[in-house]
């Protein structure tokens, strides 16, 4: 089973563009990088830059429209997250309680959704959708 682990770190969604990240707490989190890596169920990981260099494309009208961040009304935001693929949900709370995570952050944790989960009918109109993932290109 495929989940996402979403870091969520208070008081990121109103961080500067420049941030700066402490060098020590970037040093545990490669120590936890490395042990999901070594366990085999690390598939990929990505941090993310503050909502202030963001934006948000909203459909509300019927047509898009775009808010550069930051947004005012966010409450959390992400920073981060991993993808890992383990056996069960209990196995991906237990790695996402070995992250040496500061008192101001959280890790929500979220299933990933299989083609296997659906109805045949949205299988059928999900057609392609794996050569899609399978034709992502990272840049």
């Amino acid at each position: 089973m495929r989940f996402m682990m979403l870091m969520i770190p208070l008081g990121y969604e109103t961080a500067p563009p420049d941030v700066q990240l402490d060098p020590e707490r970037v040093a545990a989190m490669m120590k936890y990088n490395e042990a999901l890596k070594d366990a085999g169920v690390l598939i990929t990981l990505d941090g993310l830059h503050p909502p202030s260099t963001g934006a948000r494309v909203s459909f509300a009208t019927g047509k898009p429209v775009v808010t550069d961040g930051p947004f005012t009304e966010a409450k959390e935001v992400l920073g981060g997250y991993w993808m890992i693929d383990v056996k069960s949900r209990e196995e991906a709370i237990a790695w996402a309680k070995k992250c040496p995570a500061s008192a101001t952050e959280i890790i929500e944790i979220r299933r990933v959704q299989e083609m296997e989960d659906f109805s045949p009918d949205v299988q059928q109109a999900a057609a392609g959708f794996s050569e899609l993932q399978q034709g992502s290109v990272r840049r």
